[in-house]
């Protein structure tokens, strides 16, 4: 039976960096059930963001981070992630990562919503996810054993302990387990995700017994090119960021009078906003006309329109939000720990509490950079503990699965943007037809590759919508409009009165 010191299921950016500061010291196996080069993070356009200027501050970032996340966050989590930030991304460098640069050779950092400074890093313009990615493949290249198109079905558990996995071809042994399988955006009928995002590592965590957070929080992007009544791509953020704004169909400003912030505010915000316009039968538009060298800032974004007959040139970008990011996960301390012994988790998959019940853009790429350096540096440390084994074996599931479509069409209807009770018992008397609990303790080895894919997205689905239906207000991603008033708006001011001070303090307001 195959051994590894550290199994790590999933191959995206915190996937990667954990096995960059692990595989010296570990043998490190990485399951990945497509391919390496297939992930949220390979996709990621925007940047990361980190307090590098000098005109910049860590508690600056901090603060940023704290109000779009509707302060909902973990504050010493937000300060690690901060703090550490710059740090690691210049460790990065120093190895041989190149970001942009300017004329005078000096980071070209970029704007992005809610951010107080130009802070955001990028590669390639907008195929920094990819640039990091690569980096790391290539420097792990022969160093670690990574499996590709591998399904894990089941975490095997032991005696309240994860012990390895199981996957198509067999069983698998390791003193600990990492689960960095991203996000599950694919749940929903308009997203950014990848395909392989459907939530695996947040289904096999639940279902072993792990503690799952915050599902309700889930981010949709404001800006994703819209075309035949399909969402087929993400527009960055970063084009906000350079100047393009939002517009109706009659060319009024979508957010002129919505956010002191307009085209830049928080991301639950803007896609509120062009839902509030969509829903009253309007169409919006992302006016990129004031963008000089489009093609050459945006090569990624501008190949994307045009291979959908949309022409970059004429100005006007038809937009639609889609589900981006997951706040909550699979519940990990500061260590990444989970609630199960020999269980890791990082990465979108894990809920550490850093985003808050929103997160703050370019935050998630540098989450993968910090927190995957800490869990490295966690199982660094960790003693070698083989336990005799005796594991539950789970028997088939009987009952019918629905098709991905169908859970896509409930989430969007019902679970989406805006979240009312009407709406979210609608959909959990749905879910709950297709015998959750029988699902949880079934052996999921015996599905079909689509018939994992609908297990996993049921599964996040309902978890999502329960989460949902249990928190009655208003946060960050979870907007219920039948409770519409935020209960945090009071600390919203008080953390704003802070926040002017301290701009105060580190160089005054721009």
């Amino acid at each position: 039976m195959p051994q590894a010191d550290v199994i790590i299921v999933g191959s995206g950016l915190a996937a990667l960096m954990t096995a960059y500061h692990l595989h010296e010291h570990k043998n490190v196996m990485i399951f990945t059930k497509t391919k390496t080069r297939e992930s949220n993070s390979w996709l990621a356009q925007g940047g990361v963001a980190a307090a590098i200027a000098k005109e910049d501050d860590w508690r600056l970032h901090y603060e940023d981070t704290l109000i779009a996340g509707a302060f909902h966050n973990d504050e010493q989590a937000v300060e690690l992630l901060v703090r550490e930030g710059p740090a690691r991304l210049l460790e990065l460098v120093k190895e041989g990562l190149q970001f942009d640069i300017d004329e005078a050779g000096q980071f070209q950092l970029g704007n992005e919503g809610a951010h107080s400074r130009r802070r955001i890093l990028h590669a390639g313009g907008d195929q920094t996810g990819k640039a990091l990615v690569s980096f790391l493949l290539e420097k792990l290249n022969g160093k670690v054993t990574v499996i590709e198109d591998e399904s894990v079905t089941d975490l095997l558990i032991s005696d309240g302990r994860c012990l390895g996995v199981k996957t198509r071809t067999g069983t698998h042994y390791a003193n600990a387990v990492v689960l960095s399988t991203g996000g599950c955006g694919n749940v929903y009928a308009f997203t950014s995700n990848a395909p392989p995002a459907t939530g695996d590592g947040i289904a096999l965590a639940y279902r072993a017994g792990a503690v799952v957070s915050d599902m309700e929080f889930v981010q949709f992007h404001p800006t994703m090119l819209y075309v035949d009544g399909k969402a087929v791509g993400l527009i960055s953020e970063a084009v906000r960021g350079e100047g393009a704004i939002l517009v109706t169909e009659d060319g009024r400003r979508l957010m002129e009078h919505v956010h002191p912030q307009r085209d830049l505010a928080p991301r639950d915000i803007v896609a509120r906003a062009i839902h509030a316009e969509m829903t009253r039968g309007g169409h919006v538009y992302l006016d990129i006309s004031t963008i000089p060298h489009f093609h050459t800032r945006f090569p990624t974004i501008a190949a994307m329109c045009e291979a959908y007959g949309v022409d970059v040139n004429g100005g006007k970008l038809p937009v639609v939000p889609g589900a981006h990011f997951l706040m909550g996960g699979i519940q990990v301390d500061l260590s990444g720990k989970t609630s199960l012994p020999g269980l890791y988790a990082v990465g979108e998959a894990a809920c550490t509490g850093v985003h808050g019940a929103n997160r703050l853009a370019s935050n998630s790429l540098l989450e993968g950079i910090v927190f995957g350096a800490r869990l490295a540096e966690t199982l660094r440390n960790e003693q070698t503990n083989r336990l005799e084994c005796a594991f539950y074996e789970g028997v088939p599931f009987t009952k019918r699965l629905p098709s991905v479509s169908n859970i896509q069409t409930m989430m969007t209807k019902h679970v989406g943007i805006v979240r009312d009770e009407i709406s979210l018992t609608t959909a959990k008397q749905w879910f709950e037809q297709f015998s959750i609990y029988e699902l949880l303790v079934s052996d999921w080895s015996f599905f079909s590759d689509e018939q994992l894919t609908a297990a996993s997205l049921l599964l996040n689905g309902w978890l999502i919508t329960t989460s949902a239906l249990k928190r009655t207000e208003s946060r960050g991603g979870h907007y219920r409009s039948d409770y519409p008033k935020e209960e945090a708006y009071w600390k919203k001011r008080r953390i704003e009165r802070r926040k002017e001070e301290l701009l105060a303090q580190v160089g005054g307001k721009e």
